[in-house]
């Protein structure tokens, strides 16, 4: 169909408008997102969305394209997440530099605009660093004391959460009652929300992962499951409950639970972390608001500081004379000054829960049915579904209405 030429000229005039308005737009945002000077190299990226659509498209899960590219970029290097610019710290040795050699600049919480619409960086996991922050924390610790966090009376608490796990397994139920503790309340209604909240679901969410984790790799390990189970045999007893005590006496059982940390990885990626001010590391300029990504994944697996990471060995952490003993490099609840402020209580739960549970019963799977060992991406990094059969052992008797005390 004819158009007459002044028809022709106006769509063309406007097509050429829209293609120079989408051009500055284009390098506008590029020079946007151009790289500061000094700042950590990294992977290209596109304009607005930068390495956003290759973090989507990897076959692999995020903390291992971390780590991959680290080892083309070096340990720290920079990402761009939508305009967000990002350094990733990959390896035991950078991480401890920012962490704890630079706690103070590297404390900080980014500033997400909607995830600060949403919860105005209250509570203690995405607060910023500083006055309210230090409070709220300092009341969350008295909290654990309060409450007895390391003492019997928490331990009591503990085991008797285990009475209800176990007689679920008996009885074939998929629930497990619950208990609820009143927090006092002392800070602003709206930041004890975020906080309470925040350490319900960090404690819950991790805990039930790791003893998922440890389930799992008991009964794809039977000769590790059986070294457990007579050390268990030799400082318990058949029938008698642990006791957190009993910890210290148990080293094997201790290197599996510190392999199943370090293998994994239940939070991959930590909680980011921001500059608070400018900061130089290994040479490189990182400027105030920079968000920081902690690729704990990278320090468990870091090869200067394991010997074969990718096996799952729990000698590793036994000396020659089969003593347990601690690893530098091991920081599953982070480091500085934002570490996990849960971890006495996370280490508590995951020792007299999975030595309760080892204690009565041989783990396998039914009908030698392996399961899917590749990690899903939630919350935390968790196991695929899997079927497990929990198999009363011979020699014990049921004692744990002991504990409840």
């Amino acid at each position: 169909m004819w158009e007459p030429p002044g028809v022709q000229a106006c769509a063309a005039a406007l097509a050429g408008a829209l293609l120079l308005v989408l051009s500055v737009l284009v390098v506008r945002q590029l020079l946007r997102q151009r790289r500061p000077a000094g700042f950590p190299p990294g992977p290209p990226r596109l304009p607005f969305i930068g390495n956003i659509g290759s973090l989507a498209m990897s076959a692999e899960l995020p903390h291992v394209y971390m780590r991959r590219q680290s080892r083309v970029y070096g340990e720290i290097f920079s990402l761009d997440l939508g305009g967000i610019s990002t350094v990733v710290l990959n390896g035991y040795d950078v991480v401890k530099e920012c962490l704890v050699h630079q706690s103070e600049i590297f404390a900080d919480r980014p500033c997400f605009p909607l995830f600060m619409k949403m919860t105005k960086m209250g509570g203690l996991l995405n607060s910023r660093y500083g006055r309210g922050w230090i409070d709220h924390r300092r009341l969350a610790v008295n909290s654990f004391h309060y409450f007895g966090c390391g003492q019997k009376s928490f331990e009591s608490k503990i085991l008797e959460e285990t009475q209800f796990l176990i007689d679920a397994i008996k009885t074939y139920k998929d629930e497990m009652d619950q208990g609820e503790n009143d927090l006092l309340s002392t800070f602003s209604k709206e930041n004890l929300v975020f906080s309470v909240g925040e350490l319900i679901i960090a404690g819950t969410e991790t805990t039930t992962n790791v003893l998922r984790w440890a389930v799992l790799f008991m009964a794809l390990y039977p000769n590790i499951q059986g070294q457990v189970h007579k050390e268990i045999d030799l400082i318990m007893g058949y029938n008698r409950r642990p006791s957190w005590e009993d910890k210290c006496k148990m080293p094997y059982t201790e290197a599996v639970l510190h392999e199943v940390l370090r293998f994994c990885n239940i939070v991959p990626l930590g909680i980011f972390h921001a500059t608070s001010e400018d900061a130089i590391v290994r040479g490189y300029s990182i400027p105030k608001g920079t968000t920081v990504i902690t690729n704990l994944y990278s320090v468990h697996f870091d090869e200067k500081y394991w010997k074969d990471p990718d096996i799952f060995y729990p000698e590793r952490f036994l000396d020659n004379s089969g003593c347990f003993t601690r690893k530098e490099a091991f920081i599953p609840f982070s480091l500085g000054r934002r570490h996990c402020l849960g971890e006495q209580l996370a280490r508590m739960e995951m020792f007299l829960f999975f030595t309760a549970l080892l204690q009565q019963f041989h783990l396998h799977f039914p009908h030698e049915l392996v399961p899917n060992l590749k990690p899903r991406l939630g919350m935390t990094l968790q196991p695929q579904s899997y079927l497990i059969c929990a198999e009363k052992r011979r020699k014990c008797t049921t004692v744990l209405g002991d504990y409840l005390v």
